[in-house]
C-alpha cells in the first residue's frame, strides 16, 4: 500500500513532477486555448527561460516564429494530426534562436482536442555549427558576440538587432566612419535564417555608376560592346543578404533602379528584357544623418522610406567611452596574437588621453592607434605616451594646449571684450575657410577634400560638424 504524502500535492503528482524534470527531453504542453500547462525543466534549459515564466501563459505571448514558420504545438491544435520529426526554429521572449527537433501530438478526449503536447530534442548548437560552416561561402566573420562593449548606448542597438534577426525586412545601419556598421550587418546575417546563404557586401562609393550598376544589376551578352552575360549581385545573393555599404553615394537614377528592385522583387539585367525574381534581404548603410542626406539630395526621400523598415543607429566612440578599456584589451590581445608579443595593457596616461578624445574616426581608429603602437613598444608590458604613434600624439597634444589657452582667453576676455576664446576663434575661422572652399568647388565633396589634403568621411564629418551645407 503506498504511503500516504504528508503534504497537500497528491503523491501521484509528485511522481510525475519528478519524472518530468529527470527526462532528458523537452516537454511542453497546452490547453486548448494555448496556454501552457506542463513545462519541464530540460525544456526551461532548452528555451532558456524560466517555468514560472512560462506555465499559465499564452504560448505567442512567451515565443515568437519566423513569418514563415507556424507553431508546431498550435499547428497540432488546430489541425488534430500528430507531427513527427519536424525541426523547428523561434524564439523566446528575450530574443534567443532556439532549434529544435519535435514530435508533436493532439491530446483527444472523447473526441474533440483538448490540448497539444511536444517532446522536444535540441540541436540549436549543431544548428549553428552548420551555419558556421556554410557561411564559409559568404565569407562573413562576425557574430553579435564579435561586438565589445558593455554601455547602455551600444547593448540597447545590439538587442535592437537581434530582433530583427527573426525577419527579413530591410534595414538600414546609420553611423559615422569606423563605428562598426558592417560587422552588425554580417551579424544581422549571421543570426537569421539566411545565415547559410550568401551574404555580399558591396561599397557603392567605391566605383564609378557605369560599373556599379552593371555589377548590382547583371548584364546580358551584347548589351555593350564587350558585355557578357553575368548576374549581379542581386542575383548572387539570392536567399541571403545583400549589404549596400555607403548607399548615399549611389546616383539618384540607380537609386530609382534599386528602389524599383525592392518594390518588385525581380531585378532585370542590363539590355535584357526579362525580369527574374529574387529572394534577397538588402541591408544598407550610410555614414551621415539620413535627413541630411534626404534634404541635399544624396538619398531619394522614397528609397529611404523603403529600406528604412527599421533604422539602427550606431553610436560614436565619443558617445560610448566607458567601453574604450574593453575595446583596447581586444585589441592588445589580437595583436598579441598577431605580432607574438605579451603586452599587458595601457598606463594610466594613454588612457585618460583616450577618454578626453573625440575619436572622429571611431573604434577603427582606436585600432589602428594600437597597433601603431604595438609596432613601437620594445620590451615594456604597457603602452606608454611615448610608443602612440607621432600623428596622434601632436592631436593630443593641440588639444591640449587649446584647452589652456581656451581657458586664458576666457580670463582675458572677462577685462577685454572683444578676446574671444581660443577654440571659438578656431572653429568660426575653420568654419569660415571650409565654406569658402565648399563655394568654390560647388559643394562637390570629392574634389574639395582633394584641395583640402583630407578624406571624403573626414571633410562630412566637419561639414556636419560646422553645420555647413548648400543653401
Amino acid at each position: 500500500m503506498a504511503a500516504k504524502n504528508s503534504g497537500t500535492i497528491p503523491v501521484k503528482n509528485i511522481y510525475f513532477q519528478r519524472i518530468l524534470d529527470e527526462i532528458d527531453v523537452g516537454i511542453h504542453a497546452i490547453d486548448q486555448n494555448g496556454k501552457t500547462i506542463i513545462y519541464n525543466r530540460k525544456m526551461s534549459e532548452i528555451e532558456g527561460m524560466h517555468i514560472g515564466d512560462v506555465l499559465n501563459k499564452n504560448l505567442l505571448d512567451v515565443f515568437s516564429f519566423n513569418q514563415n514558420e507556424d507553431s508546431t504545438l498550435l499547428d497540432v491544435l488546430q489541425k488534430g494530426h500528430a507531427i513527427k520529426n519536424v525541426k523547428q526554429t523561434y524564439f523566446n521572449i528575450r530574443g534567443k534562436e532556439i532549434t529544435t527537433i519535435n514530435n508533436t501530438f493532439p491530446i483527444i478526449e472523447e473526441g474533440k482536442i483538448i490540448g497539444a503536447i511536444e517532446i522536444a530534442r535540441d540541436i540549436t548548437k549543431l544548428e549553428k555549427l552548420i551555419r558556421e560552416n556554410m557561411n564559409k561561402k559568404g565569407n562573413t566573420r562576425y557574430t553579435f558576440d564579435s561586438i565589445i562593449g558593455k554601455s547602455k548606448q551600444i547593448q540597447e542597438v545590439i538587442e535592437a538587432s537581434k530582433r530583427v534577426t527573426r525577419t527579413s525586412s530591410s534595414v538600414l545601419i546609420v553611423g559615422e566612419t569606423g563605428t562598426g556598421k558592417e560587422l552588425f550587418a554580417q551579424s544581422i546575417h549571421n543570426g537569421s535564417n539566411r545565415s547559410g546563404k550568401p551574404f555580399i557586401s558591396q561599397n557603392c562609393a567605391a566605383l564609378p555608376d557605369s560599373l556599379i550598376e552593371g555589377l548590382l544589376f547583371g548584364t546580358k551578352k551584347g548589351a555593350f560592346t564587350g558585355a557578357i552575360e553575368r548576374p549581379g549581385l542581386f542575383e548572387q545573393a539570392e536567399g541571403g543578404t545583400l549589404l549596400l555599404d555607403e548607399l548615399n553615394s549611389l546616383n539618384p537614377t540607380l537609386q530609382a533602379k534599386l528602389l524599383r528592385v525592392l518594390q518588385e522583387k525581380t531585378v532585370r539585367r542590363i539590355g535584357d528584357t526579362k525580369d527574374r525574381e529574387i529572394d534577397v534581404r538588402i541591408i544598407a548603410t550610410i555614414n551621415e544623418d539620413p535627413f541630411e542626406a534626404i534634404a541635399q539630395g544624396r538619398i531619394r526621400k522614397d528609397l529611404y522610406y523603403r529600406l528604412s523598415v527599421v533604422s539602427l543607429f550606431i553610436p560614436p566612440l565619443r558617445e560610448r567611452k566607458e567601453d574604450i578599456p574593453e575595446l583596447v584589451q581586444y585589441f592588445i590581445d589580437k595583436y598579441n596574437q598577431l605580432f607574438g608579443m605579451n603586452v599587458k595593457g595601457i598606463d594610466d596616461e594613454v588612457l585618460n588621453i583616450f577618454h578626453h578624445y573625440d575619436w572622429p574616426g571611431n573604434i577603427r581608429e582606436l585600432e589602428h592607434i594600437i597597433e601603431g603602437a604595438m609596432n613601437l613598444i620594445d620590451q615594456e608590458d604597457l603602452i606608454s605616451y611615448i610608443h602612440l604613434p607621432i600623428h596622434f600624439r601632436n592631436k593630443t597634444q593641440l588639444k591640449k594646449e587649446a584647452d589652456i589657452f581656451s581657458q586664458s582667453n576666457h580670463l582675458i576676455s572677462q577685462k577685454g571684450k572683444n578676446i574671444k576664446p581660443l577654440d571659438q576663434y578656431l572653429k568660426e575661422v575653420e568654419t569660415y575657410y571650409l565654406t569658402k572652399v565648399m563655394k568654390h568647388y560647388q559643394f562637390n565633396i570629392t574634389k574639395a577634400a582633394e584641395a583640402l589634403g583630407m578624406s571624403r568621411q573626414n571633410l562630412q564629418y566637419r561639414l556636419k560638424k560646422y553645420n555647413i551645407n548648400k543653401k
